[in-house]
């Protein structure tokens, strides 16, 4: 019991989300077969599991030290990959897992329909985003990456775009974006591949965030969800605080009887959450 008396609860809706499940699942049972395995780049953004993994074997490379493995077998993780991954793979004899979300797979197969009917593809997403850099391979590099409305040249945009989001993007942006664009004349095919997973987490923090005297957000600094996520509950509990570990919480964050709820990203594990939940037990 808390010297405090304070009543902690972790948001159930809160933890990885499906795509990122998947891509854990599949690591750990080649980890448990054969002791080691390759992922290109983290394969989540959170520090404190990519630890727990690196120890069980996991080893995290990037593209440039992909070009020189060979016969080996290499994770793709959840964002998904552009074209010129899977060719180089069969050039060195690489075994691709494969665990690119079905939600990315399903945007990757809609641009390139689109690049191969030549539209003018614009994308809403975050500049070298690990996802972003495989949607704009399915254009070779063609299409338009912006993460704010303010990067366009409106009046010299062309008068017919075909629209796309990065799969984690904000809902409300989003449309929002498409208002400006069409208030400005454009004719906008839009296509909204935002995560339901991950959009409608949004709208479940706000109740979530409401409900606590104190909320803990815990996420990996590297996270784009974990940003916006944090944000949201900040917006509706100024009481919000930040946190990547048990470690950085901080009992005079506390008043004795406080209510605390504690929520995280869709690529914060659940194991962290408990762990952060028993740090504040202590207080």
């Amino acid at each position: 019991m808390s010297m405090k008396h304070l009543q902690v609860q972790i948001d159930d809706h809160s933890g990885f989300c499906f795509g990122v499940v998947y891509a854990i699942e599949m690591a750990e049972e080649i980890l448990e077969e054969q002791g080691y395995l390759y992922c290109l780049g983290d394969i989540v953004h959170n520090d404190e599991e990519v630890n727990r993994l690196t120890r069980k074997g996991l080893k995290i490379i990037d593209h440039e030290h992909l070009q020189g493995l060979k016969d080996e077998k290499v994770l793709i993780r959840a964002h998904g990959e552009p074209p010129s991954t899977y060719e180089l793979s069969i050039k060195n004899n690489l075994t691709l897992i494969d665990a690119s979300c079905p939600v990315v797979l399903k945007l990757q197969n809609r641009i390139k329909n689109s690049f191969d009917k030549e539209d003018n593809i614009y994308i809403y997403g975050k500049h070298g985003h690990a996802e972003v850099i495989g949607l704009l391979g399915q254009t070779n590099n063609k299409a338009v990456v912006f993460q704010d409305i303010s990067e366009l040249d409106i009046p010299n945009l062309p008068k017919n775009i075909t629209l796309y989001s990065q799969t984690t993007k904000s809902t409300d942006k989003f449309y929002e974006i498409n208002q400006i664009l069409r208030e400005n004349g454009i004719t906008v095919h839009t296509n909204d591949t935002i995560c339901r997973q991950v959009s409608n987490r949004d709208k479940e923090l706000r109740s979530f965030a409401e409900k606590f005297d104190q909320i803990i957000f815990v996420s990996g600094t590297k996270s784009s969800n974990g940003k916006v996520l944090y944000n949201v509950c900040k917006e509706k509990n100024p009481n919000t605080h930040f946190v990547s570990n048990a470690d950085q919480i901080e009992s005079d964050w506390f008043i004795p009887g406080n209510s605390v709820g504690i929520c995280g990203a869709t690529s914060t594990p659940l194991w962290l959450m408990e762990q952060v939940r028993e740090r504040i037990l202590t207080f």
